[in-house]
């Protein structure tokens, strides 16, 4: 199935049944970002959403030095983000949608149907916590090195960090101490800010817990796991009230799954259910 998944600057690995493992491939440039890999993270994280051999996806980067050292600049700055039109509203524009295509690419992560493992190791600059807050779950080493890198290049970050961050670890003071200073952080406070879920001595012993992580979740029922990611990500964005609502709309079809009788079955007779793909 590996074959299927060819994209430049990506391997697309299936270690073991029903899990992806998406590394990011550019470990010379400690795997910073180019225009073609934010188009291609995207295309990959569409079509693994869609996969019925995927149920759960670890996401990685190459190499021992970074996960990623964020957007690469030099590059960036020789692209599209420097383009001048004739006044400055058409420019404003212009830009208006370079970032909207950008935050959309960013955002199939999260939108992704299947659970989503992002494991930080070393360098994890910028767009590192853009696209690991758009993951359901983020581990990380002993060696990680966190920044909010964005004001140190003179802007805003504008990817999803500063619209996810605060959602993510409910702490508003240390949020604004990190997106201010863009000092670096290392995982011990990552870890007491719940940014991350549990730290490992390196990237080796992390993406091993990942993958029983992932495989865990891919034993269970897909239409159970689907279901869990989009129920809590609707409620995160939304009241109480509204959120058992829609938990209730989802439900009253989901539940009709025959997922449910073989999971209380398999509890009984004590063995390990099976379920067809989703």
């Amino acid at each position: 199935m590996a074959n299927e998944y060819k994209y430049e600057f990506f391997n697309v690995m299936f270690p073991v049944e029903y899990v992806a493992h998406v590394e990011i491939n550019r470990p010379e440039k400690l795997n910073a970002f180019v225009e073609q890999m934010w188009l291609n993270i995207s295309a990959i994280f569409k079509r693994l959403s869609r996969d019925p051999n995927v149920r759960s996806i670890i996401l990685t980067g190459a190499g021992d030095r970074a996960f990623t050292a964020g957007l690469d600049v030099k590059a960036a700055s020789q692209g599209a983000i420097t383009c001048e039109f004739s006044d400055p509203a058409r420019t404003a524009n212009a830009l208006r949608r370079h970032i909207l295509k950008f935050q959309d690419c960013i955002s199939d992560l999260e939108k992704c149907e299947k659970p989503t493992i992002a494991i930080l190791h070393n360098i994890s600059f910028g767009l590192a916590l853009d696209m690991s807050l758009a993951c359901d779950i983020r581990l990380s080493t002993s060696t990680t090195q966190f920044s909010v890198k964005e004001v140190d290049i003179g802007l805003a970050a504008d990817i999803g960090t500063l619209s996810r961050l605060p959602k993510a670890v409910g702490n508003s003071s240390w949020v604004k101490d990190v997106c201010l200073s863009a000092r670096v952080f290392g995982s011990d406070e990552a870890l007491r800010a719940g940014l991350v879920s549990n730290v490992y001595k390196d990237k080796a012993e992390a993406f091993k817990e990942g993958l029983k992580l992932a495989t865990l979740i891919a034993r269970k029922s897909p239409v159970a796991t689907v279901g869990t990611k989009e129920l809590l990500n609707y409620s995160r964005d939304h009241g109480v009230d509204d959120g058992l609502k829609y938990t209730a709309i989802w439900n009253a079809a989901m539940v009709q799954t025959r997922d449910v009788k073989d999971a209380m079955l398999s509890g009984l007779q004590k063995r390990k259910p099976t379920f067809a793909k989703l």
